[in-house]
């Protein structure tokens, strides 16, 4: 087993997490975006911040840095490529978005159901699509 090339990992993660934001636009900013401001209106909230903006942000590159660490540590026994980036993508949204969204947006029924379901399916396109354009520079040392 080779060892994980922590310049390709970080370079890779930033690729990734500049993607996750990009997606993460499209899907919560513009085509979410007014189920947003309706369901922060019924928490009492005028919306999101341009600090917690920020922070969405870098949450998206440490998620794509963490997927590219993940797709790092299983290439070895899966392989380089799509399929295996594919993998790390599917493994590190269940634990950074599914698994968030159904318990504090699902269970604790904050949010709607259609915007619960539509951010985490808007999710998983993220953070798939991140991984795999992350995976795309990565390379053993």
């Amino acid at each position: 087993m080779g060892k994980i090339n922590v310049g390709r990992l970080i370079l890779g993660g930033i690729v990734a997490g500049i993607a996750i934001d990009l997606v993460d636009y499209f899907v919560d900013g513009v085509w979410l975006g007014p189920r947003w401001t309706d369901g922060m209106a019924l928490l009492g909230k005028t919306g999101f911040s341009s600090v917690q903006l920020i922070w969405f942000n870098v949450l998206g590159l440490l998620t794509g840095i963490a997927a590219i660490w993940v797709y790092a540590a299983i290439r070895p026994r899966f392989g380089a490529g799509v399929k295996t980036a594919f993998y790390a993508g599917l493994v590190v949204w269940i634990l950074s978005t599914l698994f968030p969204n159904f318990g504090f947006m699902y269970a604790a029924k904050l949010f709607s159901n259609h915007l619960t379901l539509y951010t985490t399916l808007g999710g998983l396109v993220e953070v798939l699509f991140g991984t795999i354009a992350g995976a795309s520079v990565y390379r053993e040392v």
